[in-house]
């Protein structure tokens, strides 16, 4: 039995004409509060907005002259809204959007609403997922919300709803870029704050025209905001700004961001060494903890000596930081100093001679916004790593799962589950055993027990990639990025004193030459190795799971940490004359299965459907017909859908036509389903290959089942195309 619709997604044309047709909406023509989106399939843009006057709203789109090209409306609507809730549900649409990557939006919207109201999280929460499943039928939305919400670009969009201490951070530092009488800011905040954040939204703040601006989140302080900006805009007319990301890794993972808002591009994101190629108006530099001196570069010597030479700076007394400084109008820092974690990292005295300059201003972000367990378990780790925690109290939190395993197969083991559950759950482990695996692929690097794990095979952006999940990352491929879970190894290097109550360091178990090299002080590599493991212990959104080799370190901690126990699991009107890819497309045959396998069929040109007006025509689009009940949240039984023939790329996350071909002879068929699609894939010797593929239903029936494919049969599936959405 189907269940009653909490939503309805209507599309219409978008133009003068086709107002008609929408005056006999009830929900538009009675002024009741909407959601509506404006999108054009051919130049992938859309628009998001909520009104209580529709036919008033979508008239001045149509006088707009980049609104008036889009030809699509999907008006949003619902017996249960009340204004609180479209603008909660607006705002949701453009940072799932924004991030789902169909559409690249024209919203000027930043410091998007973000408030409480009455069954938020219960009846509009359901609403909103109907909703976006809707979308998907229509083709305005592709990925699932389960995988954007794991995507960094959906982590670093700068369509937020930001906090009130990121707010008034925000103005402060405009009143910075203002002030003729400050050269550089300096914005404290440990990991976890927003820095990054904070730093995407004042780039796309400053690059949004004025006319499609919309501030209306910020409340009492958009009338300010407004005139900083103001100001800005007659001071920098087209000013030249960069976004400095010291980390490799991390800053392609930003520039990925960059490249899915308007108004910014990936050019914005760029590497210390680039600063030599031109004078900014404004420099920003996100993690500027990790801005280098001339100490253990390794191969980046050469690098670093050119840009001294080319800026005219001493390369044995200067650092990256002298760089921004130098190449920079304005520089704003944004800084942790317990984020340091090697010597080649800039010297805490660079930062400390700007922030007592008086060209100079420090500002300081005290909200936590990544760990569920907040400012509570932040000061917890703080106290842990320094033996400054009394009594015998263990940490506690509803928000937040902190666990010590006695046994690391344990770990390993939950941390795969919550990968499932969750996704982005990940080994993270201090740099406690050589790197053999990188010249050996087939060794294993670390070995506990019965456990046996190597490295990261890949340093960039290796969170996200495919065999990330079967493998351990350090310090160098995590520092910024966000995880649902971490699972944090201890090492050798690491121990703990009972008699002495004190965390020892063993220099010869700690394997980064780098970050050991001219270290003569013991209480400078203890102080490092510490902030490795608060920095890491730090990446988990909803929790950590801890494992440590000494077991004098494993019972400290168990004092202070609650012990892992087994049983701990957390349409459009078809036209009148149909014209083959311009406003058709072939109908084939097949009737995929939106269940198991259908049985053995042949597939044959059917006939011609008409595609609705704003979605996907060309030579690579097809329709079939979908029967079943396993996809019913998002296509209905029966339903005719459009498909992009074999379009390659990432596929986690959506909707797919798999077919699965038996061979035998010329009276065969072949079989196909139309899932959901998820790939657990690892890095052999032989390449890239499936572990296992996990085809999944959409249904109200809870009791439809997940289709799992092994390596063994991958042989006899293959993806045939990517659902675009439904016509029919």
């Amino acid at each position: 039995m189907s269940q009653p619709d909490l939503v309805e997604v209507n599309r219409y044309g978008f133009s003068t004409e086709a107002l008609a047709g929408i005056q006999a909406n009830a929900y538009a023509a009675g002024h009741w509060p909407l959601v509506y989106i404006l999108s054009d399939g051919a130049t992938s843009n859309a628009y998001v907005g909520e009104t209580t006057d529709t036919l008033t709203r979508l008239n001045t789109h149509l006088k707009h002259p980049c609104k008036k090209q889009l030809t699509t409306v999907h008006l949003i609507s619902s017996e249960y809204f009340n204004k609180s809730a479209t603008l909660d549900i607006e705002s949701s649409l453009i940072r799932y959007m924004a991030a789902d990557g169909c559409f690249k939006l024209l919203n000027g919207n930043l410091g998007l609403v973000d408030h409480n109201y009455f069954q938020k999280d219960g009846l509009y929460s359901d609403i909103f997922r109907e909703t976006w499943d809707k979308l998907r039928r229509q083709g305005v939305a592709s990925h699932s919300l389960e995988a954007i919400d794991n995507s960094d670009v959906f982590k670093y969009s700068p369509y937020k709803s930001l906090s009130s201490d990121q707010r008034k951070g925000l103005i402060e530092i405009m009143r910075a870029l203002l002030d003729p009488g400050l050269k550089n800011l300096v914005v404290e905040g440990g990991a976890g704050t927003g820095k990054s954040v904070l730093a995407i939204f004042l780039f796309k703040l400053i690059h949004t025209d004025d006319a499609g601006l919309d501030l209306r989140g910020f409340s009492e302080e958009e009338t300010e905001l407004r005139d900083l900006l103001a100001q800005f805009k007659r001071l920098y007319v087209q000013p030249r700004m960069a976004l400095v990301v010291p980390m490799a890794s991390f800053r392609k993972t930003l520039k990925k961001a960059f490249r899915n808002v308007v108004g910014l591009h990936p050019g914005m994101v760029i590497g210390p060494s680039e600063l030599a190629q031109q004078r900014y108006d404004i420099v920003l530099v996100d993690e500027s903890h990790r801005l280098r001196k001339r100490v253990n570069l390794g191969s980046y010597y050469g690098a670093f000596d050119k840009v001294c030479a080319t800026l005219g700076l001493d390369k044995n007394t200067c650092s990256e930081v002298d760089w921004v400084t130098r190449q920079s109008r304005k520089a704003v820092f944004f800084y942790d100093a317990d984020q340091t974690i090697k010597p080649s990292d800039a010297n805490a005295s660079d930062f400390q001679t700007i922030k007592s300059s008086s060209d100079s201003k420090v500002m300081t972000l005290v909200s936590q916004f990544r760990v569920q367990g907040g400012r509570h378990y932040v000061e917890f780790l703080d106290g842990l790593l320094n033996v400054r925690l009394s009594g015998t109290g263990k940490f506690h939190s509803k928000q937040y799962e902190l666990l010590v395993f006695d046994n690391i197969s344990d770990m390993v083991r939950e941390i795969d589950q919550r990968n499932q559950d969750y996704g982005l759950a990940r080994l993270i482990a201090g740099y406690a055993w050589p790197w053999v695996s990188r010249k050996k692929p087939s060794a294993y690097d670390i070995e506990i027990a019965d456990v046996q794990l190597r490295w990261n095979r890949t340093s960039i952006d290796w969170v996200n990639a495919p065999e990330a999940e079967h493998e351990v990352g350090c310090i160098h491929t995590t520092q910024g990025y966000d995880l649902n879970y971490a699972g944090v190894i201890f090492g050798h290097e690491i121990r703990y004193d009972a008699q002495r109550d004190q965390i020892l360091i063993d220099q010869a178990s700690y394997h980064d030459r780098n970050g050991k090299q001219t270290i003569d002080d013991p209480d400078e590599l203890k102080r490092y190795i510490l902030n490795i493991y608060k920095t890491i212990m730090l990446r988990g959104i909803r929790g950590t799971f801890v494992y440590a080799c000494d077991e004098g370190l494993r019972n400290y901690l168990k004092r202070h940490i609650p012990t892992y126990k087994s049983n701990v699991i957390a349409l459009a009107r078809p036209p009148e004359k149909l014209e083959p890819y311009v406003n058709a497309v072939p109908l084939y045959d097949l009737q995929a299965a939106a269940g198991g396998f259908s049985g053995l069929q042949h597939v044959e040109h059917e006939n011609w459907v008409a595609v609705p007006q704003g979605m996907a025509v060309g030579r690579n689009i097809f329709a079939c017909r979908v029967v079943g009940e396993s996809m019913n949240k998002i296509i209905p039984n029966g339903a005719i859908c459009l498909f992009r023939l074999n379009p390659g790329g990432s596929r986690n996350g959506k909707i797919v036509l798999v077919e699965c071909a038996e061979v035998q002879d010329d009276d065969s068929g072949s079989r196909y389903t139309v899932k959901e699609y998820q790939s657990l894939k690892i890095d052999t010797e032989d390449g890239w290959q499936h572990q296992r593929i996990l085809l999944k239903p959409r249904s109200h029936n809870p009791n439809m089942a997940t289709l799992e494919i092994s390596s063994d049969d991958e042989h006899r599936y293959r993806v045939v195309g990517e659902f675009l959405g439904v016509i029919d």
